[in-house]
């Protein structure tokens, strides 16, 4: 039997203006003169962790003080910690651009879309990040998600990021006890939902559903309704329910965003299992390693650079929502 051969390989011109041969160039600069394939750069990062990591701090260009560590005790797993001394703010590093070109082209099944611009991005996180300090929500709080992938829900994951809150989110077409088994391990103290959602060119309203859980999660503060279906959704049965626009306030946003500079390890979001054998598992994930390795896989795997233009389908349910939001 014949064996296949590869589908596509690059060209040696796209080889050599890859973000990996950048790389490259960078640590001979530095003097690790990795030679061989891709698989003895792999073998060098895994035998010198410290170097590697410290160099994909630099090369991807991460903001914050990575301090004087970078792998405290490797030999012990679990207990080893990276970056032990370091500060960083995961929505400052996904929001430093600042122009007008487009962060966010959004389109539902039915046609309907928008373009989000950097500016416009950062100030609806600016104004997100108003709204949770405004109801006291700090580094450590959660606060949780139920909507389509829609840029609204980029926009409260950074606002949230920014004040050090930790994110969960679950997708719309969850039922009760299923959205109620993931979120209601967290105590989340907001709940931000969108109104409805579309599939198979249908409308379904999820109103219902959302006034359930917030009933059986007595941690929350403010329920906000996302218009999605509706411009206007009757909040009747939600006593502590605003929409969006009522929740982040009519106030200016032009000033800069206050972003919480925390330790690596410090909580974004908490992910779960996906709940065949019981309850959904939570999975907590540090702000620093979810930063540095999306940067990694996106910049040397993926050869992501600025200007690029990324697609996932995806639901807020699953971890690739997580993983396309730091393409930012």
């Amino acid at each position: 039997m014949t064996r296949p051969g590869p589908l596509w390989r690059p060209s040696p011109e796209r080889v050599e203006e890859s973000n990996l041969t950048s790389f490259r160039r960078f640590l001979r600069e530095r003097g690790y003169d990795v030679a061989g394939g891709y698989g003895a750069l792999w073998q060098w990062s895994v035998d010198h962790q410290e170097l590697f990591w410290a160099a994909a701090w630099e090369h991807c260009g991460v903001l914050g003080e990575p301090g004087s560590v970078v792998v405290d005790g490797l030999e012990r797993l679990p207990g080893c910690r990276y970056f032990p001394e370091a500060r960083l703010n995961f929505a400052e590093n996904l929001l430093r651009r600042r122009d007008d070109g487009p962060a966010i082209i959004f389109r539902n099944e039915s046609g309907m879309g928008r373009t989000v611009s950097w500016s416009e991005l950062y100030r609806e996180a600016n104004r997100v990040s108003k709204a949770l300090r405004r109801l006291g929500v700090g580094p450590g709080d959660h606060v949780a998600a139920v909507l389509p992938n829609v840029p609204e829900g980029l926009a409260f994951l950074l606002g949230a990021a920014s004040v050090g809150a930790v994110v969960s989110t679950a997708s719309p077409d969850f039922g009760v006890d299923g959205v109620l088994s993931r979120l209601g391990q967290l105590d989340p103290v907001v709940l931000l939902a969108a109104d409805g959602y579309m599939y198979g060119g249908k409308p379904f309203s999820i109103m219902e559903k959302v006034s359930n859980i917030r009933e059986r999660l007595t941690s929350i503060r403010r329920t906000v309704v996302l218009p999605y279906l509706d411009s206007a959704p009757g909040l009747e049965g939600l006593e502590d329910g605003v929409t969006w626009e009522g929740f982040l306030g009519s106030g200016p946003a032009e000033d800069e965003i206050q972003f919480a500079r925390l330790p690596f390890d410090h909580p974004l979001y908490v992910l779960f299992s996906s709940g065949t054998t019981g309850v959904p598992k939570c999975v907590v994930h540090g702000a620093g390693g979810v930063l540095l390795q999306h940067l990694k896989e996106h910049q040397l795997h993926c050869d992501i650079r600025q200007g690029d233009r990324v697609f996932y389908f995806t639901t807020l349910g699953w971890m690739m929502w997580n993983w396309l939001a730091t393409a930012l």
